[in-house]
């Protein structure tokens, strides 16, 4: 069982969606340490919040109640969803991030959030590539949790996406950068939208795709984030997003079958 420290925070609403709730959306919280961090998110005058903040010794602050609308996504896009906060249980950890001294998130402090993640699975049914980042859901404005964060480590557990062990780059892979105007470029955007991402299929890499690339590899590939899609990256946006359109045709089919399943019962 886990223990929680009630920290309440007033910044919260209803959440006033017909659709459950089927994401988690995950931040570090970029200040200098966790009293300034929670002292923010607990100030109705910063209108900020989450539903918990996870300390680096493992430390969880239950902020606002999971049924309530808690405010941490902010203008955000993702699989569809304009309203994030609505859709999402919001989870800031603590480290000071890319201003004051971004650094590796402890095991501790990773430990107490899959424990969190068990909890809260058995509650809502989140598929795997629900469970993102801030900067994934707004990649013009955020950079959070950033490259230091384990996401494989989640994936391997259940929480997220991650590349098959059959992964490579391929040898006709084009390197793609803001400016380019091409087919390869179009396609490039239509992955990143199976993905998640807010992008339009224009053909151009334009801002919106140049922070999609960077946003996807802070998640993806952390070695080297500059928004350039080389033939690495390239490689894996195609493949994460057929992993992810596989993904959603199998839930789609499962669907379906329930349906004819349930409507065979009820005329029988």
């Amino acid at each position: 069982m886990i223990e929680f420290v009630d920290t309440p925070s007033p910044n919260f609403d209803e959440r006033n969606c017909r659709k459950p709730v089927d994401m988690v959306v995950l931040h570090y919280t970029g200040m200098p340490n966790a009293a300034a961090a929670l002292k923010r998110l607990t100030d109705p005058e910063s209108k900020v919040s989450a539903h918990y903040c996870i300390d680096e010794d493992g430390t969880i602050h239950r902020l606002v109640p999971e049924e309530k609308r808690a405010w941490h996504a902010g203008v955000s896009y993702w699989r569809g969803v304009r309203d994030v906060n609505a859709r999402s249980i919001g989870i800031e950890l603590v480290n000071p991030g890319h201003e004051f001294g971004y650094r590796e998130f402890p095991k501790m402090q990773i430990d107490a959030l899959l424990a969190l993640l068990k909890d809260i699975a058995g509650r809502y049914e989140i598929m795997p590539g629900n469970y993102v980042g801030h900067s994934d859901i707004a990649p013009q404005r955020k950079e959070d949790p950033g490259e230091l964060f384990p996401w494989h480590r989640l994936a391997a557990e259940g929480f997220g996406r991650w590349w098959s062990p059959d992964f490579a780059v391929s040898p006709n892979a084009p390197r793609l950068a803001p400016g380019d105007r091409s087919g390869a470029v179009l396609e490039l955007q239509v992955a990143l939208d199976r993905i998640g991402y807010a992008i339009e299929g224009s053909g151009l890499y334009d801002s919106l795709t140049e922070g999609a690339v960077r946003a996807f590899q802070r998640h993806w590939r952390p070695a080297k984030v500059d928004g350039i899609s080389d033939a690495e990256t390239t490689s894996l946006i195609h493949h994460i997003a057929g992993r992810a359109q596989i993904r959603r045709a199998g839930v789609e089919k499962a669907a379906a079958e329930k349906a004819g399943a349930d409507s065979k019962k009820a005329s029988g």
